[in-house]
């Protein structure tokens, strides 16, 4: 089971990014999904999450209406679509996904997830 994410980078306030999470060992569709980040000194925050067995999604409050969640489960890969960026959204970014059944999204980006991808770093700054 492996998760690489890929698609970081340095962009201006404003500006969007979009990050992939490309799975193999494992097909997406099976598990639930989501997205992390952690900022210098500070904990590791679920930024969205999305749960197949009840189909509910979540996004923390610092990113609704900015941030979205796919899958193209042809490609058995996992996006984050960013816009609108802000200085505040500057972090590493992980993907991560779970076996789990029914948890729901929300407890899932509050309590993590069985498997990880290396992060990729995200600066927003002018």
């Amino acid at each position: 089971v492996q998760l690489q994410a890929s698609g970081g980078g340095l962009v201006q306030p404003g500006g969007s990014l979009r990050l992939s999470c490309a799975a193999s060992g494992f097909s997406l569709d099976d598990y639930a999904i989501g997205w992390f980040r952690q900022a210098p000194g500070k904990e590791r925050e679920g930024v969205s999450c999305f749960d197949r067995y009840d189909g509910s999604t979540y996004y923390a409050d610092s990113v609704k209406g900015r941030f979205t969640i796919s899958r193209d489960n042809a490609k058995n890969t996992l996006y984050l679509q960013m816009d609108s960026l802000k200085p505040e959204d500057t972090a590493v970014y992980y993907c991560a996904a779970d076996r789990g059944v029914g948890m729901g999204a929300s407890w899932y980006c509050a309590y993590g997830m069985d498997y990880w991808g290396k992060g990729t770093q995200v600066t927003v700054s002018s």
